[in-house]
Protein backbone atom coordinates (compact mmCIF):
# COMPACT_ATOMS: atom_id res chain seq x y z
CA UNK A 1 0.00 0.00 0.00
CA UNK A 2 1.64 3.42 -1.03
CA UNK A 3 0.26 6.32 -3.50
CA UNK A 4 0.58 6.59 -6.68
CA UNK A 5 0.44 9.20 -9.16
CA UNK A 6 -1.54 7.50 -11.99
CA UNK A 7 -5.61 8.75 -11.42
CA UNK A 8 -7.89 6.83 -13.61
CA UNK A 9 -11.57 5.20 -13.77
CA UNK A 10 -9.90 2.08 -12.74
CA UNK A 11 -8.51 3.22 -9.87
CA UNK A 12 -11.82 4.40 -8.63
CA UNK A 13 -13.59 0.88 -8.97
CA UNK A 14 -12.11 -0.36 -5.28
CA UNK A 15 -13.39 2.79 -3.50
CA UNK A 16 -16.72 2.39 -4.98
CA UNK A 17 -16.72 -1.15 -4.15
CA UNK A 18 -15.77 -0.73 -0.61
CA UNK A 19 -17.86 1.76 -0.11
CA UNK A 20 -20.83 -0.49 -0.98
CA UNK A 21 -19.89 -2.82 1.18
CA UNK A 22 -20.07 -0.36 3.81
CA UNK A 23 -23.68 0.94 2.98
CA UNK A 24 -24.51 -2.89 3.07
CA UNK A 25 -23.37 -3.83 6.63
CA UNK A 26 -24.99 -0.78 7.66
CA UNK A 27 -28.34 -1.84 6.04
CA UNK A 28 -28.07 -5.76 7.98
CA UNK A 29 -27.38 -3.54 11.67
CA UNK A 30 -30.55 -1.48 10.73
CA UNK A 31 -32.12 -4.74 10.15
CA UNK A 32 -31.20 -6.37 13.62
CA UNK A 33 -29.91 -3.83 16.13
CA UNK A 34 -28.20 -6.62 18.01
CA UNK A 35 -25.47 -6.61 15.19
CA UNK A 36 -23.32 -4.06 16.67
CA UNK A 37 -19.88 -5.18 14.61
CA UNK A 38 -21.97 -4.64 11.73
CA UNK A 39 -21.21 -0.68 12.17
CA UNK A 40 -17.88 -1.89 13.45
CA UNK A 41 -17.25 -3.44 9.85
CA UNK A 42 -19.27 -0.63 7.94
CA UNK A 43 -16.70 1.88 9.24
CA UNK A 44 -13.40 -0.41 8.26
CA UNK A 45 -14.70 -0.63 4.85
CA UNK A 46 -15.61 3.10 4.34
CA UNK A 47 -12.46 4.08 5.70
CA UNK A 48 -10.38 1.38 3.17
CA UNK A 49 -12.56 2.52 0.57
CA UNK A 50 -11.55 6.24 1.10
CA UNK A 51 -8.11 5.51 2.06
CA UNK A 52 -7.94 3.77 -1.58
CA UNK A 53 -9.03 7.16 -3.20
CA UNK A 54 -6.67 9.15 -1.39
CA UNK A 55 -3.84 7.55 -3.02
CA UNK A 56 -5.93 7.66 -6.24
CA UNK A 57 -6.82 11.18 -6.00
CA UNK A 58 -3.31 12.26 -4.52
CA UNK A 59 -4.89 13.84 -1.22
CA UNK A 60 -3.52 15.67 0.26
CA UNK A 61 -1.19 15.98 -1.97
CA UNK A 62 2.95 15.38 -1.34
CA UNK A 63 4.41 12.23 -0.97
CA UNK A 64 4.60 12.59 3.13
CA UNK A 65 1.20 14.33 3.74
CA UNK A 66 -0.61 11.27 1.62
CA UNK A 67 1.32 8.32 2.89
CA UNK A 68 0.46 9.23 6.67
CA UNK A 69 -2.96 9.93 5.80
CA UNK A 70 -3.77 6.98 4.02
CA UNK A 71 -1.89 4.94 6.49
CA UNK A 72 -3.85 5.51 9.02
CA UNK A 73 -7.36 5.23 7.41
CA UNK A 74 -6.17 1.72 6.26
CA UNK A 75 -4.52 0.93 9.76
CA UNK A 76 -7.83 2.11 11.11
CA UNK A 77 -9.29 -0.08 8.76
CA UNK A 78 -7.54 -3.04 9.60
CA UNK A 79 -8.13 -2.33 12.98
CA UNK A 80 -11.69 -1.93 12.73
CA UNK A 81 -12.18 -5.01 11.02
CA UNK A 82 -10.51 -6.98 13.03
CA UNK A 83 -12.46 -6.01 16.28
CA UNK A 84 -15.62 -6.70 13.88
CA UNK A 85 -15.03 -10.15 13.30
CA UNK A 86 -13.69 -11.09 16.30
CA UNK A 87 -16.85 -9.47 17.92
CA UNK A 88 -18.74 -11.70 16.07
CA UNK A 89 -17.00 -14.71 17.26
CA UNK A 90 -17.85 -13.25 20.60
CA UNK A 91 -14.07 -11.71 21.16
CA UNK A 92 -12.50 -8.94 21.56
CA UNK A 93 -9.33 -7.03 19.93
CA UNK A 94 -9.45 -4.40 22.71
CA UNK A 95 -9.50 -1.00 22.62
CA UNK A 96 -5.66 -0.24 24.03
CA UNK A 97 -4.87 -3.10 21.84
CA UNK A 98 -5.97 -1.38 18.84
CA UNK A 99 -4.61 1.88 19.71
CA UNK A 100 -0.88 0.15 20.48
CA UNK A 101 -1.35 -1.04 17.11
CA UNK A 102 -2.20 2.13 15.10
CA UNK A 103 0.38 3.97 17.17
CA UNK A 104 3.13 1.34 16.12
CA UNK A 105 2.35 1.42 12.76
CA UNK A 106 2.21 5.02 12.01
CA UNK A 107 5.14 5.79 14.15
CA UNK A 108 6.93 3.74 11.82
CA UNK A 109 5.55 5.21 8.66
CA UNK A 110 6.30 9.04 9.93
CA UNK A 111 9.76 7.88 10.76
CA UNK A 112 10.29 6.48 7.01
CA UNK A 113 8.29 8.91 5.60
CA UNK A 114 10.10 12.14 7.75
CA UNK A 115 13.14 10.71 9.65
CA UNK A 116 14.77 8.67 6.72
CA UNK A 117 12.55 8.52 3.78
CA UNK A 118 12.32 5.06 2.37
CA UNK A 119 9.68 3.95 0.13
CA UNK A 120 9.90 0.21 0.73
CA UNK A 121 10.37 0.57 4.09
CA UNK A 122 6.82 1.98 4.17
CA UNK A 123 5.25 -0.68 2.13
CA UNK A 124 6.96 -3.27 4.13
CA UNK A 125 5.57 -1.89 7.29
CA UNK A 126 2.18 -1.23 6.18
CA UNK A 127 1.83 -4.46 4.28
CA UNK A 128 3.83 -7.09 6.63
CA UNK A 129 1.36 -5.47 9.71
CA UNK A 130 -1.56 -5.75 8.51
CA UNK A 131 -1.24 -9.35 7.08
CA UNK A 132 0.31 -10.01 10.44
CA UNK A 133 -3.14 -8.57 12.51
CA UNK A 134 -5.26 -10.32 10.03
CA UNK A 135 -3.48 -13.67 9.86
CA UNK A 136 -3.42 -13.74 13.84
CA UNK A 137 -7.25 -12.59 13.88
CA UNK A 138 -8.05 -15.47 11.36
CA UNK A 139 -6.49 -18.05 14.11
CA UNK A 140 -8.38 -16.94 16.89
CA UNK A 141 -11.56 -17.48 14.87
CA UNK A 142 -10.35 -20.70 13.90
CA UNK A 143 -14.06 -23.01 13.39
CA UNK A 144 -14.29 -25.96 15.49
CA UNK A 145 -15.97 -28.80 14.31
CA UNK A 146 -19.22 -27.73 15.72
CA UNK A 147 -19.15 -23.87 13.61
CA UNK A 148 -21.25 -23.76 10.93
CA UNK A 149 -20.24 -23.79 7.26
CA UNK A 150 -20.26 -20.11 7.09
CA UNK A 151 -17.78 -19.34 9.17
CA UNK A 152 -15.29 -21.95 7.80
CA UNK A 153 -15.73 -19.89 4.85
CA UNK A 154 -14.78 -16.96 6.64
CA UNK A 155 -11.90 -18.41 8.33
CA UNK A 156 -10.34 -19.25 4.92
CA UNK A 157 -10.90 -16.50 2.84
CA UNK A 158 -9.85 -14.21 5.95
CA UNK A 159 -6.55 -16.39 5.95
CA UNK A 160 -5.70 -16.02 2.16
CA UNK A 161 -6.14 -12.48 2.11
CA UNK A 162 -3.97 -11.96 5.42
CA UNK A 163 -1.48 -14.23 4.34
CA UNK A 164 -1.52 -13.15 0.31
CA UNK A 165 0.15 -9.76 1.35
CA UNK A 166 3.80 -11.45 2.23
CA UNK A 167 3.76 -12.65 -1.37
CA UNK A 168 2.30 -9.68 -3.30
CA UNK A 169 4.92 -7.56 -1.20
CA UNK A 170 7.95 -9.14 -1.38
CA UNK A 171 7.58 -10.27 -5.29
CA UNK A 172 6.16 -7.14 -6.48
CA UNK A 173 7.57 -4.24 -4.54
CA UNK A 174 11.14 -4.23 -4.45
CA UNK A 175 11.66 -5.82 -8.18
CA UNK A 176 9.43 -2.89 -9.23
CA UNK A 177 10.69 0.01 -6.83
CA UNK A 178 14.16 0.12 -6.21
CA UNK A 179 15.07 3.98 -5.52
CA UNK A 180 12.01 5.45 -6.16
CA UNK A 181 9.97 8.03 -3.53
CA UNK A 182 6.40 6.91 -4.93
CA UNK A 183 4.72 3.92 -6.61
CA UNK A 184 3.72 4.99 -10.22
CA UNK A 185 0.97 4.24 -11.39
CA UNK A 186 2.26 2.02 -14.08
CA UNK A 187 4.18 -0.46 -11.95
CA UNK A 188 3.73 -3.82 -11.10
CA UNK A 189 3.64 -3.56 -7.25
CA UNK A 190 1.02 -0.63 -8.04
CA UNK A 191 -0.94 -2.79 -10.05
CA UNK A 192 -0.86 -5.93 -8.29
CA UNK A 193 -2.10 -4.12 -5.13
CA UNK A 194 -4.90 -2.60 -6.69
CA UNK A 195 -6.00 -6.00 -8.27
CA UNK A 196 -5.50 -7.73 -5.18
CA UNK A 197 -7.14 -5.06 -2.83
CA UNK A 198 -10.07 -4.88 -4.79
CA UNK A 199 -10.07 -8.52 -5.80
CA UNK A 200 -9.40 -9.87 -2.18
CA UNK A 201 -10.88 -7.26 -0.28
CA UNK A 202 -14.40 -7.26 -2.09
CA UNK A 203 -14.18 -11.43 -1.37
CA UNK A 204 -13.65 -11.07 2.37
CA UNK A 205 -16.02 -8.32 2.37
CA UNK A 206 -18.90 -10.23 0.60
CA UNK A 207 -18.02 -13.07 2.76
CA UNK A 208 -18.28 -11.45 6.25
CA UNK A 209 -21.35 -9.78 5.25
CA UNK A 210 -22.82 -13.15 4.21
CA UNK A 211 -21.87 -14.82 7.37
CA UNK A 212 -23.49 -12.42 8.81
CA UNK A 213 -26.88 -12.56 6.98
CA UNK A 214 -26.40 -16.10 7.87
CA UNK A 215 -25.92 -15.49 11.78
CA UNK A 216 -29.66 -12.56 10.91
CA UNK A 217 -31.35 -15.42 9.61
CA UNK A 218 -30.58 -18.22 11.87
CA UNK A 219 -31.31 -16.16 15.17
CA UNK A 220 -34.81 -14.86 13.33
CA UNK A 221 -35.30 -18.52 12.77
CA UNK A 222 -34.53 -19.30 16.64
CA UNK A 223 -37.18 -16.26 17.41
CA UNK A 224 -39.85 -17.99 15.08
CA UNK A 225 -39.26 -21.69 17.09
CA UNK A 226 -38.38 -20.42 20.54
CA UNK A 227 -41.24 -20.45 23.26
CA UNK A 228 -39.96 -16.80 24.92
CA UNK A 229 -40.70 -17.90 28.83
CA UNK A 230 -39.48 -21.51 28.93
CA UNK A 231 -36.43 -21.45 26.76
CA UNK A 232 -37.52 -24.61 24.87
CA UNK A 233 -38.99 -24.56 21.11
CA UNK A 234 -42.50 -23.84 20.62
CA UNK A 235 -45.26 -26.21 18.95
CA UNK A 236 -44.10 -24.97 15.45
CA UNK A 237 -39.96 -25.66 16.25
CA UNK A 238 -41.06 -28.30 17.89
CA UNK A 239 -43.06 -29.91 15.24
CA UNK A 240 -40.44 -29.14 12.26
CA UNK A 241 -37.55 -30.46 14.07
CA UNK A 242 -39.46 -33.66 15.50
CA UNK A 243 -41.18 -34.39 11.80
CA UNK A 244 -38.00 -34.62 10.48
CA UNK A 245 -36.75 -37.68 13.41
CA UNK A 246 -40.00 -39.23 13.16
CA UNK A 247 -39.92 -39.50 9.20
CA UNK A 248 -36.15 -41.13 9.21
CA UNK A 249 -35.89 -44.55 7.98
CA UNK A 250 -33.61 -45.49 10.44
CA UNK A 251 -34.05 -48.91 12.15
CA UNK A 252 -34.06 -47.21 15.73
CA UNK A 253 -36.10 -46.96 18.49
CA UNK A 254 -38.23 -43.25 19.30
CA UNK A 255 -40.11 -42.88 21.82
CA UNK A 256 -42.14 -39.89 23.04
CA UNK A 257 -43.10 -38.14 26.40
CA UNK A 258 -46.11 -35.49 26.86
CA UNK A 259 -46.22 -34.20 30.40
CA UNK A 260 -48.51 -31.21 31.53
CA UNK A 261 -48.18 -29.54 35.21
CA UNK A 262 -51.34 -30.62 37.14
CA UNK A 263 -53.86 -27.91 38.18
CA UNK A 264 -51.96 -24.98 36.80
CA UNK A 265 -55.41 -23.20 36.00
CA UNK A 266 -55.72 -23.27 39.80
CA UNK A 267 -51.95 -21.89 40.46
CA UNK A 268 -52.90 -19.02 38.35
CA UNK A 269 -55.83 -18.52 39.92
CA UNK A 270 -55.04 -18.73 43.45
CA UNK A 271 -51.10 -17.48 43.30
CA UNK A 272 -51.44 -15.26 40.14
CA UNK A 273 -50.37 -15.93 36.32
CA UNK A 274 -46.89 -14.69 37.60
CA UNK A 275 -45.92 -17.34 39.82
CA UNK A 276 -47.81 -19.71 36.74
CA UNK A 277 -45.68 -18.31 34.46
CA UNK A 278 -42.43 -18.91 37.04
CA UNK A 279 -43.54 -22.56 37.37
CA UNK A 280 -43.77 -22.83 33.46
CA UNK A 281 -40.19 -21.83 33.20
CA UNK A 282 -38.82 -23.90 36.11
CA UNK A 283 -40.18 -26.95 34.46
CA UNK A 284 -39.00 -25.98 30.99
CA UNK A 285 -35.27 -25.63 32.89
CA UNK A 286 -35.86 -29.10 34.42
CA UNK A 287 -36.50 -30.79 31.09
CA UNK A 288 -33.63 -28.62 28.97
CA UNK A 289 -31.57 -29.80 32.04
CA UNK A 290 -32.49 -33.43 31.52
CA UNK A 291 -32.48 -33.85 28.02
CA UNK A 292 -29.67 -35.13 25.66
CA UNK A 293 -27.88 -33.43 23.07
CA UNK A 294 -30.21 -35.66 20.47
CA UNK A 295 -33.40 -34.73 22.76
CA UNK A 296 -36.02 -32.45 20.95
CA UNK A 297 -37.90 -30.47 23.89
CA UNK A 298 -40.55 -28.20 23.00
CA UNK A 299 -43.55 -26.27 24.87
CA UNK A 300 -46.55 -27.32 22.56
CA UNK A 301 -49.47 -25.93 24.52
CA UNK A 302 -50.15 -23.86 27.74
CA UNK A 303 -48.67 -25.95 30.34
CA UNK A 304 -47.77 -29.45 27.91
CA UNK A 305 -44.64 -29.93 26.97
CA UNK A 306 -43.00 -32.48 24.61
CA UNK A 307 -39.75 -34.63 24.66
CA UNK A 308 -38.57 -36.62 21.67
CA UNK A 309 -35.94 -39.04 22.29
CA UNK A 310 -34.18 -41.10 19.76
CA UNK A 311 -32.16 -44.24 20.39
CA UNK A 312 -35.14 -44.76 23.24
CA UNK A 313 -37.34 -47.51 24.23
CA UNK A 314 -40.42 -47.49 26.52
CA UNK A 315 -38.59 -48.90 29.35
CA UNK A 316 -35.70 -45.90 28.97
CA UNK A 317 -38.36 -43.13 28.56
CA UNK A 318 -40.34 -44.65 31.56
CA UNK A 319 -37.43 -44.24 33.60
CA UNK A 320 -36.81 -40.77 32.65
CA UNK A 321 -40.03 -39.73 32.99
CA UNK A 322 -40.17 -40.91 36.73
CA UNK A 323 -37.38 -39.50 37.19
CA UNK A 324 -38.65 -35.80 36.06
CA UNK A 325 -42.08 -36.86 38.33
CA UNK A 326 -40.46 -37.57 40.96
CA UNK A 327 -38.12 -34.60 41.41
CA UNK A 328 -40.70 -32.17 41.02
CA UNK A 329 -43.43 -33.34 43.38
CA UNK A 330 -40.53 -34.75 45.83
CA UNK A 331 -39.96 -31.07 46.25
CA UNK A 332 -41.41 -27.67 47.64
CA UNK A 333 -40.23 -24.60 45.47
CA UNK A 334 -39.94 -21.36 46.09
CA UNK A 335 -41.40 -19.06 43.24
CA UNK A 336 -41.36 -15.50 43.96
CA UNK A 337 -41.12 -15.73 47.80
CA UNK A 338 -44.28 -18.66 47.99
CA UNK A 339 -43.58 -22.22 48.39
CA UNK A 340 -45.43 -23.77 45.96
CA UNK A 341 -45.90 -27.69 44.96
CA UNK A 342 -45.95 -28.83 41.99
CA UNK A 343 -46.68 -31.96 39.83
CA UNK A 344 -46.91 -33.11 36.55
CA UNK A 345 -48.51 -36.55 34.72
CA UNK A 346 -46.85 -37.59 31.94
CA UNK A 347 -47.84 -40.22 28.40
CA UNK A 348 -45.19 -41.91 27.12
CA UNK A 349 -45.72 -43.32 23.18
CA UNK A 350 -43.35 -45.60 21.25
CA UNK A 351 -43.17 -44.77 17.47
CA UNK A 352 -44.57 -47.88 15.16
CA UNK A 353 -42.96 -48.25 11.84
CA UNK A 354 -46.35 -46.37 10.04
CA UNK A 355 -46.45 -44.02 12.92
CA UNK A 356 -46.00 -39.98 11.72
CA UNK A 357 -45.82 -37.35 14.32
CA UNK A 358 -49.66 -36.39 14.21
CA UNK A 359 -50.37 -40.27 15.47
CA UNK A 360 -47.43 -40.55 17.83
CA UNK A 361 -48.71 -37.09 20.05
CA UNK A 362 -52.03 -38.54 19.40
CA UNK A 363 -51.00 -41.61 20.87
CA UNK A 364 -48.56 -40.03 23.71
CA UNK A 365 -51.58 -37.59 24.72
CA UNK A 366 -54.01 -40.35 25.01
CA UNK A 367 -51.96 -41.80 27.91
CA UNK A 368 -51.28 -38.08 29.27
CA UNK A 369 -55.30 -37.51 29.03
CA UNK A 370 -55.64 -41.42 31.09
CA UNK A 371 -52.83 -40.27 33.35
CA UNK A 372 -54.63 -36.98 34.12
CA UNK A 373 -58.14 -39.16 34.69
CA UNK A 374 -56.52 -41.68 36.80
CA UNK A 375 -55.32 -39.44 39.62
CA UNK A 376 -52.60 -37.17 38.28
CA UNK A 377 -49.02 -36.83 39.16
CA UNK A 378 -48.14 -40.38 37.41
CA UNK A 379 -47.47 -42.00 34.00
CA UNK A 380 -49.02 -43.67 31.77
CA UNK A 381 -47.68 -45.76 27.89
CA UNK A 382 -47.76 -47.87 25.31
CA UNK A 383 -46.87 -51.23 27.02
CA UNK A 384 -43.60 -52.32 27.55
CA UNK A 385 -43.68 -55.67 25.55
CA UNK A 386 -44.50 -53.20 22.89
CA UNK A 387 -41.07 -51.49 22.76
CA UNK A 388 -39.83 -54.58 21.69
CA UNK A 389 -37.56 -53.25 19.37
CA UNK A 390 -34.92 -56.52 18.13
CA UNK A 391 -32.11 -55.32 16.40
CA UNK A 392 -30.07 -57.67 14.46
CA UNK A 393 -28.14 -59.75 17.36
CA UNK A 394 -31.98 -60.38 18.59
CA UNK A 395 -31.23 -57.72 21.60
CA UNK A 396 -33.69 -55.88 22.38
CA UNK A 397 -31.88 -52.04 22.99
CA UNK A 398 -32.74 -49.67 25.88
CA UNK A 399 -31.15 -46.03 25.63
CA UNK A 400 -32.48 -43.79 28.91
CA UNK A 401 -31.72 -40.45 29.02
CA UNK A 402 -29.18 -38.98 31.81
CA UNK A 403 -30.27 -38.28 35.24
CA UNK A 404 -31.90 -34.65 36.28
Amino acid sequence: MENSPAISMNGLIGPTIMLVFAIGFIWVWWVDRRHLHSVILAAACALFGVAMLSQVLQWPSGIGPNALFSGVLYTLAVVLASEGMLRRASKRLGFVAGIALTAAIMISLWYFAYVQPNLLARIYVQNFSYGAVLLVVALRILPTRNTGRADHILFWVLLAFALHFFPRTLLTAKRSLPTLAMAPGDSLFWQTLQLSLSVMGAALALTVLATILTDVMNELRQDRDLDGLTGVLNRRGFEEQADCHVKSRRRAPLALIVCDLDHFKQINDTLGHHVGDAALKAFGGMLRKCARASDIVGRIGGEEFALLLPHTDIAGARDLAERLRSALSSDVHSIHRQDVRLSASFGIALKNPDDDLATLLMRADRHLYGAKQAGRNRIMSDPVQASSYVDNTGSVPSSPAPGI
